[in-house]
């Protein structure tokens, strides 16, 4: 199991590398074997870096509603894709959990999961790396590097603490002195049987 540490560092490399060549998630997950903690980790980034620059695309003044259309869809499969990682990631640490650890199923119950840490934390990595590109922008206006600079320092101090609820979670998981559990999102938008504008489309095309 990855220590915060080593995962916050494997996103925050990833998040610099990919913004030279985005690769497919196949490739990045190949090397630690499809149904691993890591795999998952790196393809829950790897949905939040696509999802942050598709929102991106979306929020650009001059796109054309044709185009805000195709990102709208775009960013409801990666947030599906997104979701199906983290429920992924928690199932195989609770599996994990019951081979490896003292799972007690007595113990208090933790409303958030690891994999919604993770998620949490994957997005700060995110939001450092690109302040910190606000920071070193040659054209910001006067007082935009000082405000970024204070913005940094408050992500990172979250990131410090979000990285601490990691490690002490997992930590008190596999000694049954606290739990969580597999909460599925039950997403209906993206379910064709469950989402009235799509299944009504067909009573009325």
């Amino acid at each position: 199991m990855l220590q915060a540490a080593e995962l916050t560092e494997m996103q925050d490399r990833a998040t610099a590398d990919w913004h030279l060549a985005l690769p497919q998630e196949a490739d990045l997950v190949r090397p630690y074997g499809v149904d691993s903690v890591e795999a998952l980790l790196v393809a829950q980034h790897l949905a939040n870096f696509s999802l942050w620059h598709e929102e991106d695309k979306a929020r650009a003044p001059k796109a054309s509603d044709m185009a805000i259309a195709h990102v709208k869809r775009n960013i409801d499969q990666l947030n599906q894709r997104r979701h199906d990682r983290t429920e992924a990631l928690d199932e195989l640490l609770l599996d994990t959990a019951r081979r490896e650890g003292e799972l007690n199923p007595s113990a208090p119950l933790n409303s958030e999961t690891p994999g919604m840490i993770a998620d949490r934390l994957s997005i700060l990595s995110l939001k450092i790396f690109h302040t910190q590109q606000e920071m070193a922008r040659p054209d910001a206006p006067p007082g935009h590097q000082e405000r970024n600079a204070g913005r940094l320092a408050l992500l990172e101090e979250q990131r410090r603490d979000l990285a601490h609820c990691f490690d002490a979670l997992w930590h008190e998981v596999m000694r049954g002195h606290r739990r969580f559990r597999l909460y599925k999102q039950l997403k209906m938008y993206n379910d064709a049987a469950l989402n009235p504008a799509v299944y009504g489309s067909r009573h009325h095309g």
